[in-house]
């Protein structure tokens, strides 16, 4: 069997991680087996190389190897992508064509972020994964394969299973055998090395010197998280190569091209910070909805306000003697019955003592509808006891209908004493 070694430089694998080699190893194991085999990790660790490695030491070495990008397939076509299908199929469908599975019979397929394929196509590959079968899109008739499935996920299938977007019993059926590929994060040894590396091929891509690592700059890439894992560091390198003069990289310089460097530092979380915070967020929505609730008050009253106000006027225009009854005195023509004065209104109306111009806002809104209310409530009574409760009679005194008249009985209750 072949040396890791001897394997990395095949297929210009950089790293001497225990989790890397480890990997290698058990790639080297089963591929020389029919076992199926899942490889996980991070977006960027380079799962596409497991694959290659399988079918390049396994019997089907000398057959078809194809890859397929499972996410990069809109959901729409995948079936036809994956298993073919047949003319007329669907619209566009002008011919029949073969699937990936078909084409790469007796060879290996490599499906890539296999967790975004949908369900309906899942229940297709576990039925390949049983017995070999499957169907072309549009067609009854069923076809076999003899295809050796290496899937790859960046997601965490547990989690998928459990939102139900991914068949558990596929998944049993794809991890036979689980390998796992470590983050660049913990490869901190091989990072360097990395760097160096991509440093070097930019260097004769570009026909320019390469870069060398300066002070400080091996610990600003050790440290740095690094979430987009060897793919990323491969664009810096890149970036680095193309813009920058001196040849010598020091960490600043290197801190420039790193993007969201202060993000990356670990934080130590207050709890009784995070209780406080909520408590002062609960308070603010409390007052919101408090504040809310008092302009929807505030809305009411001044609607109240308003329709007791034209109420008044109409009176006061219609029937200004009923108005000298009430309050004793001749009002002027401009002048509305909501400012009369509170200390002229007759003996028996519990009215508030006046409101200076500077009090509270709230206050007045608070005692002048009262007021209005009890002037409104003495009007009717004693235009319902003139017309000896005659609606009719009543309400053309008033100055408004009879309905409006018979809704203002029943709102304030007056009905049994001034029945027709």
């Amino acid at each position: 069997m072949e040396s890791i070694q001897d394997l990395k430089q095949r297929f210009g694998i950089i790293g001497n991680d225990d989790g890397l080699n480890r990997a290698l190893e058990k790639a080297l194991l089963v591929s020389t087996t029919e076992i199926n085999v899942l490889v996980t990790g991070e977006s960027g660790v380079g799962k596409e190389n497991i694959p290659k490695i399988i079918h390049q030491f396994s019997p089907r070495k000398h057959a078809k190897y194809i890859a397929v990008n499972c996410g990069a397939i809109p959901e729409g076509t995948i079936d036809s992508e994956l298993f073919g299908h047949e003319k007329g199929a669907f619209t566009g469908a002008t011919a029949t064509r073969s699937g990936y599975f078909e084409v790469a019979d007796g060879g290996s397929i490599f499906l890539d972020e296999v967790g975004e394929l949908p369900l309906t196509t899942q229940v297709r590959l576990l039925r390949i994964l049983e017995n070999g079968e499957f169907m072309k899109v549009g067609s009854s008739k069923v076809q076999k394969t003899n295809v050796r499935i290496v899937a790859a996920t960046n997601l965490k299938m547990n989690e998928a299973i459990k939102k139900e977007k991914f068949r558990e019993d596929l998944y049993y059926r794809l991890s036979t055998v689980e390998i796992h590929l470590p983050p660049l994060r913990e490869r901190k040894e091989d990072i360097q090395l990395l760097f160096r590396k991509f440093a070097s091929d930019f260097a004769q891509k570009y026909k320019m010197p390469s870069l060398r690592l300066g002070e400080g700059a091996q610990g600003v890439l050790e440290q740095y998280r690094w979430s987009g894992n060897i793919r990323q560091l491969r664009n810096i390198a890149e970036q680095v190569s193309v813009l920058e003069k001196n040849r010598i990289l020091n960490a600043n310089t290197l801190r420039n091209y790193l993007p969201n460097l202060g993000s990356q530092l670990p934080a130590v979380i207050n709890h009784s910070d995070k209780e406080a915070d909520f408590s002062s967020e609960r308070e603010i929505l409390y007052k919101v909805l408090f504040d809310m609730k008092n302009d929807l008050n505030d809305l009411k009253k001044l609607t109240h306000e308003l329709m007791e106000n034209e109420t008044m006027k109409s009176v006061q225009k219609n029937n200004p003697e009923l108005i000298k009854k009430i309050y004793g005195k001749e009002e002027n023509e401009n002048k509305t019955v909501e400012f009369i004065s509170p200390e002229k209104k007759p003996q028996g109306h519990n009215n508030p003592p006046p409101i200076n111009q500077y009090d509270y806002a709230e206050t007045v809104i608070e005692e002048e509808p009262l007021s209005l209310l009890d002037k409104e409530i003495e009007m009717i009574k004693r235009a319902l006891k003139r017309s000896n409760g005659k609606r009719k009679i009543a309400a053309k005194e008033l100055g408004i209908s009879e309905r409006t008249l018979y809704r203002k009985i029943k709102q304030f209750d007056l009905q049994d004493d001034y029945n027709e």
